[in-house]
């Protein structure tokens, strides 16, 4: 490709993403709302702009292929501040792919969208969107303008609903719940490189045993991830102890999301559980 746009470039997984993407394509453009990013690859530009005004994505875009879209408050936070870069991003980074012709988004969605289903039902990503935030809300919102843009406008979208990613498995909703940062990039390598995606949702998690989504629906993309949190199971269920079944933070596939009042953190809660 001679160009793809990622977003949120200086945020834990914008970060991880600049050099494999920057490797599959002539230029790379970076895009967050911090003054600079560390260490650009030869190829990789880096430009500050604000995903909630359109004016300032439009100039992005234009001759990219592809847009990698992380760009996003990644918490639980107010309802202005989702609204201006979660919702309003969403519509500015679909409707610029639009106006210059790109072919497909690549979005991280998220299982908040779907956080307070219980992990018990093991659902697939056709279930209703049943957000557990206004950060959920917002996901569900980017999951239909995605569809809206396919059916109306013939952008392809694969919308990524990742479950949680980390460097390592931190607590026990991480032991299902866990994508490598391997599989990350494998998945989003993937997502681009399908030579046909319309729409699709799928969901980013690694092969872990006690997954509690189907992902079946991923296989048309050749995702086959290969990091398994089964390995550190035994040595993180002995540390936390007994889980309550009665507790939402443990039963749905939310977490510590699905429990705090809106507009709270829930990385706060989650970095207050170890982490993941």
């Amino acid at each position: 490709m001679k160009k793809i746009v990622l977003t949120g470039a200086a945020g834990n997984l914008g970060t991880r993403l600049r050099g494999p993407l920057a490797e599959m394509a002539d230029t790379l453009l970076s895009t967050d709302i911090v003054d600079a990013v560390d260490d650009p690859a030869p190829n990789e530009t880096y430009a500050k702009a604000d995903l909630g005004v359109l004016d300032e994505v439009l100039p992005l875009l234009e001759g990219a292929d592809m847009v990698v879209h992380f760009g996003a408050v990644g918490d639980e936070a107010s309802w202005e501040r989702i609204h201006h870069s979660n919702i309003l991003g969403a519509y500015t980074v679909w409707e610029a792919a639009h106006r210059h012709g790109l072919r497909r988004v690549i979005y991280a969605s998220s299982i908040h969208a779907v956080g307070m289903y219980p992990k018990n039902e093991f659902i697939g990503t056709d279930v209703p969107h049943r957000p557990d935030t206004y950060y959920g809300l917002a996901k569900c919102f980017a999951e239909d303008l995605a569809r809206l843009y396919w059916d109306k406008r013939g952008i392809e979208a694969v919308c990524l609903r990742i479950l949680s990613c980390s460097p390592k498995v931190g607590n026990a909703r991480a032991v299902g719940s866990w994508l490598s940062h391997d599989d990350l990039v494998h998945l989003v390598e993937r997502a681009i490189t399908t030579p046909v995606a319309g729409f699709k949702i799928v969901y980013g998690v690694s092969n872990n045993d006690r997954a509690p989504v189907d992902n079946t629906q991923a296989g048309f993309l050749g995702y086959r991830p290969k990091d398994n949190a089964e390995r550190h199971a035994e040595e993180i269920f002995a540390r936390e102890g007994p889980l309550d079944p009665q507790d939402p933070a443990h039963m749905c596939q939310g977490g510590p999301f699905a429990t705090v009042p809106l507009g709270e953190s829930g990385v706060a809660m989650i970095k207050k559980q170890g982490g993941g």
